[in-house]
């Protein structure tokens, strides 16, 4: 089986990883023996808004190190999908992105252990590494990109419903609460939920 190293995308909800092969095949990481080839790189990126940066840093890569690096960027919503496909190729991604513990469940097996690598030494808090879903003890991911996603309340609309912040500690209160003043909507005025943007332009 090959060996893939993975840098990870951590995130409080959702988080994105990358790995790059060790095993010296065709599209692997740069030889680090003495055979004198340099390799390739060939990155298999999860973000279309990143594309042009991710471009300009393969190509700054080449010229100082001589190791030719090819980025594809997937479609947007369809990552995984040719993360699949192109992981049945003989020229496989050496970089890849995993879509936080989720994801690493389908790629752990590919992921080499990143503990006392030099980008795992500059990490300050393990809340940025993804760990091996059955050996915790492994590093199978380091965070580089961060999504959080989170409710904000509107304090003065939950006390004009009777509740405090403090009436809110899991989810369940959420729900109690959420499904009261939602019944309660016509007389109250206003519903228990709404979108950030005040439309549909931020119902993620």
């Amino acid at each position: 089986m090959k060996n893939w190293k993975t840098l990870a995308v951590a995130g409080a909800m959702t988080l994105t990883a990358l790995a790059g092969c060790s095993s010296g095949s065709e599209g692997g990481a740069a030889d680090s023996g003495d055979s004198g080839k340099k390799g390739s790189v060939y990155y298999l990126n999860f973000k279309p808004e990143q594309n042009d940066a991710w471009q300009e840093l393969a190509k700054k890569y080449t010229e100082e190190t001589g190791v030719e690096v090819t980025v594809v960027t997937a479609a947007s919503g369809d990552y995984e999908n040719t993360l699949m496909s192109e992981m049945g190729k003989s020229s496989a991604p050496t970089l890849f992105q995993v879509n936080g513990p989720v994801g690493l469940k389908n790629w752990a097996e590919y992921a080499y252990d990143l503990k006392g690598t030099p980008v795992y030494d500059e990490l300050t808090s393990d809340a940025y590494t993804l760990k091996d879903p059955e050996d915790p003890e492994k590093v199978d991911a380091i965070a580089y990109v961060i999504e959080s996603y989170g409710i904000i309340v509107n304090e003065k609309l939950l006390k004009e419903a009777g509740y405090t912040t403090d009436d809110i500690k899991s989810f369940e209160d959420l729900k109690k609460v959420a499904d009261d003043i939602q019944s309660r909507k016509d007389d109250l005025g206003f519903a228990a939920f709404t979108s950030a943007g005040m439309d549909g332009s931020s119902d993620w």
